[in-house]
């Protein structure tokens, strides 16, 4: 089986590239600079790097199509460090638009798994594939369990989530205590 990572070169990308490798996975790896990965991981036979980088053309194509699917031009914009956004978005969005180069405000995949990183950052992460695999899929378990959910989508005020999450979780005390 032949995976694609896109990004092999970030905190994450590095750790599920190895990971793959040490499974005999063949491994395609999309980065800007392949300088930048790990030697192990360059000598390795399985690991096919595809050097490629946005360019201003590409980050201009893009913005027309975001432009052309809101139908208005934003007030603000985030995007990461690269300097093709920035000339982009002046030249088709133009100079008024706020441009933000926060790489904390960038990503909602980074703020959607917050919770986890808070729970394994105090345990110096997990040392191998499996364990992440069984922490992951308990502490969703857990979360899914005690989140007070509406049947329509409608929001679900904070004393009324207080009481479900109390009894909900009174309950699996019980149950564990039992």
């Amino acid at each position: 089986m032949t995976v694609l990572v896109v990004g092999a070169t970030g905190k994450t990308g590095r750790l599920v590239v190895e990971q793959l490798l040490c499974r005999n996975y063949e491994v395609r790896v999309i980065v800007r600079s392949p300088d930048s990965l790990p030697s192990r991981v360059l000598e390795n036979p399985n690991t096919t790097v595809i050097e490629a980088s946005i360019h201003k053309h590409a980050a201009r194509r893009f913005l027309r199509r975001l432009l052309d699917t809101a139908g208005e031009k934003p007030l603000r914009m985030t995007t990461d460090k690269h300097p093709a956004y920035t000339k982009a978005i002046r030249w088709i969005v133009g100079p008024k638009v706020l441009h933000r180069q926060n790489q904390y405000l960038n990503n909602r995949m980074e703020q959607s798994h917050r919770p986890i990183k808070q729970r394994y950052y105090p345990m110096l992460g997990f040392q191998n594939f499996e364990s992440a695999s069984r922490f992951c899929s308990a502490f969703d378990e857990l979360r899914n369990y005690l989140r007070a959910r509406s049947e329509d989508d409608e929001p679900i005020p904070a004393s009324t989530r207080r009481e479900i999450f109390t009894g909900r979780w009174s309950a699996l005390m019980t149950e564990l205590a039992g």
